[in-house]
């Protein structure tokens, strides 16, 4: 295996390990990130019918971006689901960070989350 593998295995072992405790409810759905070299995403998810509720990233028309890569972009999708999810009547989350760490991008999403009006 080289590194690359080895640090995608890993991240999964993590996933895992957080999805065993963390589940998105019908009053309290899950709030997982995902974030690639050039992206983020972020998707509210209720796991007892399996349905996405809403969801936001870089890439989308909502959030304009130039780099969708970096700290800024994540504070962008961050606020922009934020104020999806409050429009929808969703007021509180968990969060599910994905495997990734909490820091950099990650967290900033789910600051910026919080800023808006999310509690996570």
């Amino acid at each position: 295996m080289n590194v690359s593998q080895k640090r995608r295995v890993a991240r999964l072992k993590r996933q895992a390990r957080v999805r065993r405790k963390i589940r998105g409810t019908t009053e309290c759905p899950r709030l997982s990130v995902f974030r690639s070299t050039k992206h983020i995403y972020a998707q509210i998810i209720e796991d007892t019918t399996g349905r996405t509720l809403v969801a936001a990233s870089s890439v989308g028309k909502d959030v304009d971006l130039n780099n969708g890569g970096n700290v800024e972009a994540a504070k962008a999708v961050g606020s922009a689901i934020a104020q999806k999810a409050l429009a929808q009547n969703i007021t509180q989350v968990v969060f599910d960070r994905n495997g990734f760490l909490y820091q950099g991008r990650v967290q900033a999403l789910a600051d910026a989350a919080r800023e808006a009006g999310l509690k996570l």
